[in-house]
Parts: structure tokens; C-alpha cells; sequence
């Protein structure tokens, strides 16, 4: 079987391959292709070995290799096709199914960067499958191949997987807070330029990776209650411990909408008061014209009988009308203006 350590290029082989690995049989993790991995499936192997398959779903020939080269669950493949995205792990036929949602690369808080993973769990043999690429599962390659923190079964890359998912949520967090707080800074300096709506926006990513990445707390306490029998007393506490975790990230990320939420009511407070001092100004300004349009409109009248027509002094009377009704209507409106 031809095995080799250097890694694969990002893509994946005629068979929608991304990349493989063979664990526990040498301190390093072996990488695979298509044909070693379909050469170790078919062949005895010892039972502290593991692989892992990543496949990418766009490819047409990905899920016919599947079901032509393991024996995956018919709970995966209609979990391939539900519409529920929902993060959850769930024990089908002595394996687990786990549906992981993540960012995509350079993710730029839009509901199109949120994609979904899918993975099949069993004690030799672990499959993911995705039809983008997504971070966390990249930082789950990065390690396997850094080979760090060597991974002893198929459950713990399983939870290493869902600890790089939550510490991209936390990136993703520090990267909101760190806007928000910009937003916060110009609000109370006065300089308020970003518009309500990119708030609502990332309010609204933010409230659409909660929903889709938290995990169903049904299925969770089904499986962590009733464990399949291949899984360690240790993996199944660090399973839980790992959600714990993530629920912590899921808690901040509720603060995070909390102030955002805030953070536009305050805005919308201040549009309304800058538009209501523009209200009054204009109120001040159409009743001080008040006096000038009714006297100009009435003098402007071509009848009979206009008064002071024929007075040497009658413009610089009507003049001084209208400054009197003036200065009356100002007085009137700031006396209006320091009772309210």
C-alpha cells in the first residue's frame, strides 16, 4: 500500500478525495490517497488503527465512492440531503453522525461565509465531507500534520474538530467586539459615520452562526448518556467538556448581540434627536416667515383700496409692521420653548 508523510495540495482526486490519513501506525500520521485508502479498507488492519477521510461534495464521483468503498450508515447520506444545517452529533448503528456548520476562508461576516461539514464517526474509520472549504477543518489538517498533540482515537480528532470550530467562533467574536467597539467610540465622540444597517448586518450573522452552530442539547445528552461501547470513559468526558466550551463561546456571542442591539437603539435615539433639532429649527424659521408672507401676500394683491399706497412713508411703516410681528412671533416661540 503506498503511503507517504508530505501533504496533499488543496483540492481533491478523481474520486472527490481532499486529503487522508492513517493513524497509529507510526508516530506520524501517514497521508493517503484515493487508492491507499480504498487498499487499507479492504485489507485486515489492527484495531488501534484509524483513518481519516476528507472529501469534498461537489465533486460528482464523491458520494458514489462512498457507498462503493465503506459502509457508512444510511442515517449519513440522508443527513447529506436533509434540510436541517443544525449542529448536532447523533449515534447511528454503533457510529456517530455529526453535522459541524463553520465559516468559510477570509470570512467577511456574511450569511453566504457559513457552510456546513458532515462526518460519519466510527472506531476505525472517520469521514468528513463538505462542499466548501472551511476553516476549522483546515486547522485540523494543519495539526495533524504539525503532529503536536498526537491523536490517539477517532474521537478525540473528532473533539480536536470541534475545539478549532470554537476557537474560529472566538476569532470571529474578537473580530466583531473589536468593530463594535469602534462603532461605540465614534457614537460617543460624536462622530457617528458607520450606518445603522452595518450593525444590523452583523447582527444578523451573528444571530444566524448561533442558530446553526449551537448544538442540539437533545441528541448531545442522548449520546454523552448512552455512549456507543467503543468510546473511552476519557473521550466521552472530553466530548462533553469540549461542549461546554463551545456553549461558553455560544453565551458571548448572545452578550456580543445584546450590545449591538443596544448599540442601534442609541443610534436610532440619536438620528431621532439630530432630526428633531432640524424639525424645530425649520419650526422657528416658517413661524418667524410667518409675519413676511401673510403682509408681502396681502400687499401683493392687485385691488383697490391697498393701504398706504399713496404714503411717502408707507414702505418703512409696513417695514416696521413687520419687524413688530416678528419680534413678537420670536418671543412668543421662545417663551413656548423654555416652558417645554
Amino acid at each position: 500500500m503506498a503511503m507517504e508523510t508530505a501533504g496533499f495540495t488543496y483540492g481533491s482526486d478523481t474520486s472527490g478525495l481532499v486529503w487522508g490519513f492513517l493513524f497509529g501506525r507510526t508516530a506520524q500520521p501517514l497521508a493517503l490517497d484515493s487508492n491507499a485508502a480504498q487498499a487499507w479498507l479492504d485489507t485486515p488492519h489492527p484495531p488501534h488503527e484509524f483513518v481519516w477521510l476528507h472529501f469534498n461534495l461537489s465533486h460528482a464521483a464523491c458520494e458514489r465512492w462512498l457507498q462503493t468503498h465503506t459502509s457508512l450508515a444510511a442515517e449519513f447520506y440522508e443527513t447529506l440531503h436533509q434540510g436541517s444545517r443544525s449542529t448536532r452529533i447523533e449515534q447511528a448503528e454503533n457510529t456517530l453522525i455529526a453535522v459541524v456548520n463553520d465559516v468559510v476562508h477570509n470570512f467577511s461576516f456574511e450569511a453566504s461565509d457559513i457552510a456546513t461539514m458532515w462526518s460519519s464517526v466510527a472506531q476505525n474509520l472517520v469521514i468528513t465531507a463538505r462542499r466548501a472549504p472551511l476553516q476549522s477543518i483546515e486547522r485540523l489538517r494543519q495539526a495533524v500534520l504539525k503532529n503536536h498533540e498526537p491523536i490517539r482515537s477517532s474521537v478525540e480528532l473528532l473533539i480536536h474538530l470541534l475545539r478549532d470550530q470554537a476557537d474560529v467562533l472566538v476569532n470571529i467574536v474578537r473580530d466583531a467586539v473589536a468593530r463594535v467597539d469602534d462603532i461605540e467610540d465614534h457614537l460617543l465622540s460624536g462622530r457617528l459615520t458607520p450606518k445603522r444597517s452595518d450593525l444590523g448586518a452583523m447582527r444578523r450573522v451573528l444571530v444566524r452562526l448561533q442558530r446553526l452552530l449551537a448544538p442540539e442539547p437533545a441528541a448531545l445528552f442522548r449520546l454523552l448518556q448512552r455512549p456507543p461501547s467503543w468510546i473511552s470513559e476519557l473521550d466521552s468526558l472530553e466530548l462533553r467538556q469540549s461542549t461546554e466550551e463551545f456553549s461558553v463561546v455560544l453565551s458571548d456571542m448572545s452578550s456580543l448581540q445584546e450590545r449591538i442591539k443596544l448599540l442601534q437603539e442609541e443610534i436610532a435615539a440619536s438620528v431621532n434627536e439630530g432630526n428633531n433639532r432640524s424639525l424645530f429649527v425649520l419650526t422657528i424659521v416658517t413661524v418667524l416667515a410667518l409675519p413676511i408672507n401673510i403682509i408681502a401676500g396681502m400687499l401683493g394683491m392687485n385691488v383697490g383700496g391697498i393701504p398706504l399706497a399713496q404714503h411717502p412713508q408707507g414702505f418703512w411703516i409696513i417695514v416696521a409692521l413687520i419687524v413688530t410681528f416678528t419680534v413678537v412671533a420670536g418671543w412668543i416661540v421662545a417663551r413656548i420653548q423654555r416652558n417645554n
